[in-house]
């Protein structure tokens, strides 16, 4: 899948807001606001429960790489995910981690 065929799947399910559980959340990381070098997919299958996290790290912005941004299509599809938020902008990491 290209690159902007995935981006716009993804904001294509972030447009739909709250359809209810499971949920996948999206949150990029990065040192500046302008380069995201880490994206936290979190998946929670029902309200209250315990989010299941896993993590996709890359040395230039995650959100113009094509591999990672068609993982995320693919890990929202098979979750049967019927809400998909994404946490907008770049939290910043501290240097300390």
């Amino acid at each position: 899948m290209n690159l902007d065929k995935a981006k716009k799947r993804i904001s294509k399910q972030v447009k739909k807001g709250f359809n209810g559980y499971p949920q996948i959340s999206l949150e990029y990381f990065g040192n500046t606001p302008e380069t995201a070098t880490e994206v936290v997919i979190s998946f929670t299958m029902e309200a209250n429960a315990e989010p299941q996290k896993q993590t996709f790290v890359s040395k230039s912005d995650i959100r113009e790489d094509e591999t990672i941004q068609s993982t995320l299509v693919k890990i929202i599809e098979r979750a049967d995910a019927k809400t998909v938020t994404e946490i907008e902008g770049v939290s910043i990491r501290s240097s300390s981690l």
